[in-house]
Protein backbone atom coordinates (compact mmCIF):
# COMPACT_ATOMS: atom_id res chain seq x y z
CA UNK A 1 0.00 0.00 0.00
CA UNK A 2 1.75 3.54 -1.28
CA UNK A 3 1.93 6.15 1.76
CA UNK A 4 -0.15 9.35 1.36
CA UNK A 5 1.64 10.99 3.71
CA UNK A 6 5.32 11.11 5.32
CA UNK A 7 6.08 13.63 7.28
CA UNK A 8 10.22 13.09 9.16
CA UNK A 9 10.89 15.11 11.97
CA UNK A 10 8.94 18.18 11.12
CA UNK A 11 9.06 21.39 12.57
CA UNK A 12 7.23 24.61 12.23
CA UNK A 13 8.90 28.13 13.99
CA UNK A 14 7.32 31.57 13.27
CA UNK A 15 8.51 34.41 15.42
CA UNK A 16 9.92 32.38 17.43
CA UNK A 17 7.63 30.49 18.45
CA UNK A 18 7.53 26.30 17.99
CA UNK A 19 3.81 25.43 16.16
CA UNK A 20 4.89 21.70 15.14
CA UNK A 21 7.58 20.20 17.26
CA UNK A 22 9.74 17.41 15.41
CA UNK A 23 6.28 15.45 14.24
CA UNK A 24 7.13 12.07 12.58
CA UNK A 25 3.97 10.65 10.68
CA UNK A 26 2.79 8.53 8.07
CA UNK A 27 -0.18 7.74 6.34
CA UNK A 28 -1.46 4.94 3.94
CA UNK A 29 -3.65 5.18 1.20
CA UNK A 30 -6.10 3.12 2.74
CA UNK A 31 -6.51 4.72 6.05
CA UNK A 32 -8.93 7.32 7.23
CA UNK A 33 -7.54 9.45 10.40
CA UNK A 34 -8.91 11.77 12.87
CA UNK A 35 -6.26 14.44 14.53
CA UNK A 36 -7.28 15.39 17.61
CA UNK A 37 -5.84 18.07 20.45
CA UNK A 38 -6.91 20.82 22.19
CA UNK A 39 -6.39 24.76 21.09
CA UNK A 40 -3.11 25.58 19.93
CA UNK A 41 -2.12 21.99 19.73
CA UNK A 42 -1.17 22.34 16.21
CA UNK A 43 -3.67 21.20 14.22
CA UNK A 44 -4.58 24.09 11.89
CA UNK A 45 -0.83 24.39 11.46
CA UNK A 46 -0.38 20.49 10.50
CA UNK A 47 -3.19 20.68 8.17
CA UNK A 48 -1.25 23.62 5.94
CA UNK A 49 1.63 21.07 5.92
CA UNK A 50 -0.27 18.58 4.47
CA UNK A 51 -2.60 20.59 2.46
CA UNK A 52 0.40 21.92 0.39
CA UNK A 53 0.02 25.63 1.97
CA UNK A 54 2.94 25.61 4.26
CA UNK A 55 6.70 24.16 4.42
CA UNK A 56 8.09 23.01 7.31
CA UNK A 57 11.12 24.90 8.92
CA UNK A 58 13.11 21.41 9.60
CA UNK A 59 12.56 17.81 8.35
CA UNK A 60 10.50 16.84 5.18
CA UNK A 61 6.74 16.49 4.22
CA UNK A 62 5.76 13.69 1.24
CA UNK A 63 2.53 14.53 0.10
CA UNK A 64 0.77 12.05 -2.14
CA UNK A 65 4.50 11.11 -3.45
CA UNK A 66 5.52 14.40 -3.60
CA UNK A 67 8.07 15.76 -1.66
CA UNK A 68 7.25 19.78 -0.63
CA UNK A 69 10.18 22.50 -1.78
CA UNK A 70 10.89 20.11 -4.93
CA UNK A 71 7.65 20.00 -6.38
CA UNK A 72 4.44 22.47 -8.29
CA UNK A 73 2.52 22.83 -5.17
CA UNK A 74 -0.19 24.46 -7.55
CA UNK A 75 -0.57 21.43 -9.13
CA UNK A 76 -0.23 19.23 -5.72
CA UNK A 77 -3.03 21.26 -4.70
CA UNK A 78 -5.11 20.19 -7.26
CA UNK A 79 -5.21 16.36 -6.00
CA UNK A 80 -6.02 18.05 -2.37
CA UNK A 81 -9.66 18.56 -1.58
CA UNK A 82 -10.25 20.72 1.50
CA UNK A 83 -13.13 21.68 3.52
CA UNK A 84 -13.18 24.12 6.39
CA UNK A 85 -14.31 27.53 7.94
CA UNK A 86 -11.15 29.69 5.78
CA UNK A 87 -12.65 28.27 2.50
CA UNK A 88 -16.77 28.81 3.64
CA UNK A 89 -15.67 32.63 4.61
CA UNK A 90 -14.63 33.34 0.60
CA UNK A 91 -17.91 31.90 -0.75
CA UNK A 92 -19.97 34.64 -1.73
CA UNK A 93 -23.65 34.77 0.32
CA UNK A 94 -25.23 34.98 -3.31
CA UNK A 95 -23.73 32.16 -5.05
CA UNK A 96 -26.09 29.11 -5.40
CA UNK A 97 -25.17 25.96 -4.13
CA UNK A 98 -24.90 24.26 -7.51
CA UNK A 99 -22.31 26.81 -8.31
CA UNK A 100 -20.61 26.76 -5.23
CA UNK A 101 -19.54 22.78 -5.74
CA UNK A 102 -19.24 22.86 -9.52
CA UNK A 103 -16.68 25.91 -9.54
CA UNK A 104 -14.05 23.59 -7.72
CA UNK A 105 -13.61 22.13 -10.96
CA UNK A 106 -11.86 25.56 -12.30
CA UNK A 107 -10.62 26.31 -8.64
CA UNK A 108 -11.90 28.93 -8.26
CA UNK A 109 -14.36 30.53 -5.41
CA UNK A 110 -17.22 32.38 -6.61
CA UNK A 111 -18.45 31.78 -9.60
CA UNK A 112 -17.19 34.25 -13.03
CA UNK A 113 -17.47 33.47 -16.56
CA UNK A 114 -15.83 30.14 -16.67
CA UNK A 115 -17.79 27.08 -18.94
CA UNK A 116 -18.69 24.15 -17.27
CA UNK A 117 -19.34 20.75 -19.36
CA UNK A 118 -22.10 19.15 -19.14
CA UNK A 119 -20.38 16.41 -17.50
CA UNK A 120 -19.07 18.71 -14.52
CA UNK A 121 -22.61 19.77 -13.65
CA UNK A 122 -23.62 16.18 -13.62
CA UNK A 123 -20.73 14.69 -11.11
CA UNK A 124 -21.80 18.23 -8.43
CA UNK A 125 -25.17 16.60 -9.03
CA UNK A 126 -24.33 13.23 -8.02
CA UNK A 127 -22.11 14.43 -5.23
CA UNK A 128 -24.45 16.82 -3.81
CA UNK A 129 -27.49 13.79 -3.92
CA UNK A 130 -25.14 11.51 -2.13
CA UNK A 131 -24.68 13.81 0.88
CA UNK A 132 -28.17 14.82 1.25
CA UNK A 133 -28.01 18.45 -0.56
CA UNK A 134 -29.55 17.54 -4.33
CA UNK A 135 -32.70 19.82 -2.92
CA UNK A 136 -30.52 22.68 -1.73
CA UNK A 137 -28.93 23.21 -5.89
CA UNK A 138 -30.55 26.65 -6.43
CA UNK A 139 -30.40 27.48 -2.89
CA UNK A 140 -27.66 30.51 -2.18
CA UNK A 141 -25.08 29.78 -0.01
CA UNK A 142 -26.02 32.95 2.82
CA UNK A 143 -29.93 31.25 3.10
CA UNK A 144 -28.42 27.94 4.28
CA UNK A 145 -27.78 26.49 7.96
CA UNK A 146 -24.72 25.40 9.28
CA UNK A 147 -24.99 22.03 8.78
CA UNK A 148 -26.11 22.07 5.26
CA UNK A 149 -22.88 24.34 4.66
CA UNK A 150 -20.78 21.86 5.74
CA UNK A 151 -22.30 19.37 3.39
CA UNK A 152 -22.07 21.82 0.93
CA UNK A 153 -17.99 22.65 1.43
CA UNK A 154 -17.43 18.58 1.67
CA UNK A 155 -19.31 18.39 -1.83
CA UNK A 156 -16.98 21.24 -3.15
CA UNK A 157 -14.07 19.37 -1.68
CA UNK A 158 -14.92 16.22 -3.87
CA UNK A 159 -15.48 17.27 -6.53
CA UNK A 160 -12.41 17.33 -8.16
CA UNK A 161 -11.89 13.62 -7.05
CA UNK A 162 -9.23 14.31 -5.10
CA UNK A 163 -6.91 11.91 -3.76
CA UNK A 164 -6.76 13.37 -0.22
CA UNK A 165 -9.47 14.68 1.87
CA UNK A 166 -8.64 17.40 4.26
CA UNK A 167 -11.75 17.83 6.84
CA UNK A 168 -11.30 21.29 9.14
CA UNK A 169 -13.72 20.35 12.07
CA UNK A 170 -16.88 19.57 10.18
CA UNK A 171 -18.79 19.32 13.17
CA UNK A 172 -18.32 22.83 14.75
CA UNK A 173 -21.16 24.89 14.90
CA UNK A 174 -23.56 22.07 14.72
CA UNK A 175 -26.43 21.40 16.78
CA UNK A 176 -26.87 17.47 17.37
CA UNK A 177 -29.47 16.54 14.61
CA UNK A 178 -27.23 17.63 11.61
CA UNK A 179 -23.90 16.53 13.59
CA UNK A 180 -25.13 13.08 13.59
CA UNK A 181 -26.53 13.03 9.62
CA UNK A 182 -23.09 14.78 8.62
CA UNK A 183 -21.42 12.03 10.54
CA UNK A 184 -23.80 9.57 9.22
CA UNK A 185 -22.54 11.08 5.38
CA UNK A 186 -18.83 10.29 6.10
CA UNK A 187 -19.10 7.38 7.63
CA UNK A 188 -20.53 6.28 4.28
CA UNK A 189 -18.02 7.69 2.65
CA UNK A 190 -15.21 6.91 4.14
CA UNK A 191 -16.08 3.05 3.91
CA UNK A 192 -16.72 3.36 0.18
CA UNK A 193 -14.17 1.09 -2.18
CA UNK A 194 -12.79 4.75 -4.07
CA UNK A 195 -12.78 6.86 -1.22
CA UNK A 196 -9.83 9.16 -0.55
CA UNK A 197 -7.45 8.95 1.60
CA UNK A 198 -9.20 11.02 4.65
CA UNK A 199 -7.78 13.74 7.45
CA UNK A 200 -10.16 14.77 9.95
CA UNK A 201 -9.55 17.22 12.60
CA UNK A 202 -11.68 17.97 15.70
CA UNK A 203 -11.06 18.60 19.29
CA UNK A 204 -13.96 16.25 20.50
CA UNK A 205 -14.09 12.44 20.21
CA UNK A 206 -17.79 12.72 19.76
CA UNK A 207 -17.13 13.69 16.11
CA UNK A 208 -15.27 11.12 15.20
CA UNK A 209 -16.89 8.83 12.29
CA UNK A 210 -17.33 5.04 13.00
CA UNK A 211 -15.38 4.28 9.88
CA UNK A 212 -12.51 6.02 11.29
CA UNK A 213 -9.48 3.72 11.36
CA UNK A 214 -6.32 5.89 13.06
CA UNK A 215 -6.04 8.73 15.33
CA UNK A 216 -3.33 11.28 16.14
CA UNK A 217 -3.18 12.90 19.19
CA UNK A 218 -1.44 16.49 19.58
CA UNK A 219 -0.39 18.88 22.37
CA UNK A 220 1.67 21.71 22.12
CA UNK A 221 2.61 21.05 18.92
CA UNK A 222 4.21 16.95 19.54
CA UNK A 223 2.24 14.36 19.18
CA UNK A 224 0.94 12.69 22.22
CA UNK A 225 0.10 8.95 20.47
CA UNK A 226 -0.73 7.71 17.30
CA UNK A 227 -2.13 4.62 15.41
CA UNK A 228 -4.88 2.21 14.86
CA UNK A 229 -7.88 4.00 16.46
CA UNK A 230 -9.15 1.18 18.29
CA UNK A 231 -5.83 0.70 20.36
CA UNK A 232 -4.74 3.96 20.83
CA UNK A 233 -8.02 5.88 21.85
CA UNK A 234 -7.29 5.51 25.59
CA UNK A 235 -8.52 7.03 28.43
CA UNK A 236 -5.25 7.66 29.29
CA UNK A 237 -3.65 9.29 26.00
CA UNK A 238 -6.76 10.97 25.66
CA UNK A 239 -5.92 12.44 29.42
CA UNK A 240 -2.37 13.39 28.45
CA UNK A 241 -3.85 15.39 25.46
CA UNK A 242 -6.53 16.83 26.75
CA UNK A 243 -4.08 17.78 30.16
CA UNK A 244 -6.75 16.49 32.55
CA UNK A 245 -8.20 12.85 33.81
CA UNK A 246 -10.88 11.24 31.44
CA UNK A 247 -13.28 8.46 31.13
CA UNK A 248 -13.63 7.19 27.75
CA UNK A 249 -16.29 5.27 26.50
CA UNK A 250 -17.48 3.15 22.92
CA UNK A 251 -20.58 2.25 21.96
CA UNK A 252 -20.54 0.75 17.94
CA UNK A 253 -17.42 2.34 16.81
CA UNK A 254 -18.89 6.30 18.43
CA UNK A 255 -16.81 7.65 21.08
CA UNK A 256 -17.69 9.93 24.14
CA UNK A 257 -15.77 11.55 26.69
CA UNK A 258 -16.03 13.56 30.22
CA UNK A 259 -13.47 14.12 33.21
CA UNK A 260 -13.36 11.51 35.02
CA UNK A 261 -15.14 11.83 38.39
CA UNK A 262 -12.98 13.07 41.76
CA UNK A 263 -13.57 13.47 45.60
CA UNK A 264 -16.82 12.66 46.90
CA UNK A 265 -18.26 12.37 43.23
CA UNK A 266 -15.83 9.27 43.17
CA UNK A 267 -16.33 7.63 46.48
CA UNK A 268 -20.21 7.92 45.42
CA UNK A 269 -19.81 5.94 41.84
CA UNK A 270 -17.35 3.73 43.25
CA UNK A 271 -20.45 2.77 46.16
Amino acid sequence: MATAIDLAGVSIVRSGATLLDDITWQVQEDERWVVLGPNGAGKSTLLQVIGAHMYPSQGSAEILGQRLGEVDVFDLRTRIGQSGATIADRIPPRESVRDAVVSAAHAVLGRWNEEYEGEDTHRAEQIMGELGIGALADRTFGTLSEGERKRTLIARALMTDPELLLLDEPGAGLDLGAREDLLASLDVLSSTDDAPVMVLVSHHVEEIPAGFSHVLMLRAGQVVAAGPIHETMTAQNLGRTFGMRLELSVEDGRYSARRAAYGHRAEADRN
